[in-house]
């Protein structure tokens, strides 16, 4: 049989001879993740996340890989992390709360950005709007600096009308402007004494603490901001030797020891962050895809630590609960 004839039988189709199975295999996506604390402390939310990224058909290892970036408490490092994920490539920076998201905007207008922050993106510049983001950018927003009027108020519900309420703020978080402005109006709305004190990352907490005992405080109030995360384990030993009820901004501060919080279930939001990611890597445009905002929130009180401070939680406080460590 001559050659042409074979061909013809093959129906016109040339036999091609197989490439290297390993130059046909995808490249595995890498998500970059930005974040301002410490591994430890952004464990259980790196678990919401992958859960979220499942949910849409991604395994952590299998078929998308992470590569971390923290900046330990220091922000002022967050611009030089956020150029190695872009130098790196990513396929997605994932930006753990506001001081991320704006140093990953800041880095690339072409790699996608999902971010999970506590404030108004739109008020901080990350987003166009909430319904139509534009650019690269989306996320996930609890809004927790919306809240601070009500844990105000449930904190005020366990102290004398007449004790001051002491205010921790982290000096370079770009939300402490407005979650200091927002409590101090809750303050004088409810006609409470209130003194702020701002947090430096360089510096010592023990600093601004005894300086808020020095006016007498009878209550701690902690600014719903990553940052104190880290320091939560000196603000508990301060309330502690002074017996101070202690207000948090996320329910795991609450099961670390502090008495009380009221906000999102920040971990749902997480997986949300997770999900959208995964939407991300399938192709969807940051540019569309709408700013999710937190509809679940928790109330939760430490029984353990209000005994341990003397601290007597009112029948009608507790039935707000809707999470009680005991």
């Amino acid at each position: 049989m001559r050659r042409r004839d074979f061909i013809s039988l093959l129906g016109g189709v040339p036999i091609v001879r197989p490439v290297n199975v390993r130059a046909q295999s995808p490249t595995i996506p890498v998500v970059g993740v930005l974040h301002s604390q410490t591994r430890e402390t952004e464990a259980s939310r790196l678990i919401a996340i992958q859960q979220g990224l499942g949910d849409v058909g991604f395994v952590v290892g299998r078929n998308v890989l992470f590569e971390h970036r923290y900046a330990e408490g220091q922000n002022a490092r967050l611009p030089a992390l956020a150029a190695e994920l872009v130098e790196r490539r990513v396929n997605v920076i994932l930006a753990n709360t506001t001081p991320p998201a704006i140093a990953a905007k800041a880095a690339t207008t072409t790699i996608p950005i999902v971010f999970v922050t506590g404030v108004d993106p739109v008020e901080v510049g990350l987003v166009a709007s909430v319904n139509r983001p534009g650019a690269n950018v989306t996320g996930v927003t609890f809004l927790s600096n919306k809240l601070v009027a009500k844990r105000l108020e449930l904190l005020c519900d366990v102290i004398p009308a007449h004790v001051p309420i002491g205010m921790l703020a982290a000096e370079h978080n770009p939300n402490t402007a407005t979650d200091i402005r927002d409590t101090q109006a809750a303050a004088d709305a409810l006609r409470r004494v209130l003194h702020v004190e701002k947090v430096s990352p360089k510096g010592d907490i023990d600093a601004p603490l005894m300086r808020l005992q020095q006016q007498r405080i009878g209550a701690l109030f902690v600014a719903p901001q990553a940052d104190f995360r880290l320091w939560r384990p000196p603000i508990l030993k301060f309330a502690t030797q002074h017996k101070l009820p202690t207000s948090f901004g996320s329910s795991d501060q609450v099961v670390g020891g502090g008495l009380m919080s009221y906000g999102p279930d920040q971990i749902d939001s997480y997986r949300e962050a997770g999900v959208y990611t995964g939407r991300v890597l399938k192709g969807e445009k940051p540019a569309t895809l709408p700013v999710l905002i937190a509809t679940k929130f928790e109330f939760a009180v430490n029984l353990k630590t209000a005994k341990a401070l003397g601290v007597t939680l009112p029948p009608s406080l507790l039935v707000l609960a809707t999470n009680v460590i005991e």
